[in-house]
C-alpha cells in the first residue's frame, strides 16, 4: 500500500537530490509586480535550489506583505538583489559566471527543452503583460520558450518560471542512474 512520506524521509530525499546537484541555477524577474507572483517564483527558486535572484525593472519585492503570504518565508532561503536596471542585472550574473536566457517567445527561441539548460544558467522572466523588455532581450545570451498545444497563447509568469527551473534540473538529473 502506498504511503505519504514522513517529514524524516522526506529530508532524506532532498538531502540525495542535493548531493546530485552541482550546477547554480539563477534568476532574473524584470517587471513582474504582482505580489502573488514574486512569492509564488521565490518558492519555486528556493525548492529548486536557485542561487541568487536579481530582481530588475520595477520588479516587486519579496517583503511586499502580499509576497510574503505566498512566499512563506522561502526569500530567506535564497540570495536576491534589490531592483536594479535589467541590462544591470543581465551584466551581474553573466560577472558571476552564468549563461543568461530569457523565457521569451522571439524568432530566435528554442524549445525549453532544447536550450542546453544543464550547466550554471540565470533564467529571465518579464512582465505579467508584456514579458521581457527589448533592452533585456538584447543583453541575454540566448532565449527560449515553453512549447504549448493548447489554445491559450502563454502561462502566468510564476507557472513559466517554475516550469523553467524544474526543467533546467531535470536536464542535469536526466543521466543520474535510478535510485
Amino acid at each position: 500500500m502506498r504511503r505519504q512520506l514522513r517529514p524524516t524521509d522526506v529530508k532524506r530525499l532532498n538531502r540525495t537530490w542535493r548531493r546530485n546537484t552541482g550546477n547554480r541555477l539563477g534568476l532574473i524577474i524584470e517587471s513582474v509586480t504582482g505580489p502573488f507572483n514574486i512569492g509564488s517564483i521565490f518558492r519555486s527558486a528556493a525548492a529548486f535550489g536557485v542561487d541568487q535572484i536579481w530582481l530588475a525593472g520595477n520588479a516587486t519585492p519579496p517583503t511586499n506583505p502580499k509576497a510574503g503570504k505566498t512566499a512563506l518565508g522561502t526569500e530567506r532561503l535564497v540570495t536576491w538583489h534589490e531592483p536594479m536596471p535589467a541590462t544591470e542585472a543581465v551584466k551581474a550574473a553573466r560577472e558571476d559566471g552564468y549563461a543568461v536566457l530569457a523565457i521569451e517567445l522571439t524568432a530566435e527561441a528554442v524549445p525549453l527543452h532544447r536550450a542546453g539548460l544543464a550547466r550554471d544558467v540565470c533564467l529571465v522572466v518579464g512582465s505579467e503583460d508584456h514579458g521581457c523588455s527589448p533592452a533585456l532581450l538584447d543583453a541575454v545570451d540566448g532565449a527560449c520558450y515553453i512549447p504549448q498545444v493548447g489554445r491559450v497563447g502563454s502561462f502566468n509568469v510564476a507557472v513559466a518560471a517554475a516550469i523553467a527551473l524544474a526543467e533546467a534540473r531535470r536536464q542535469e538529473w536526466q543521466n543520474l542512474p535510478d535510485s
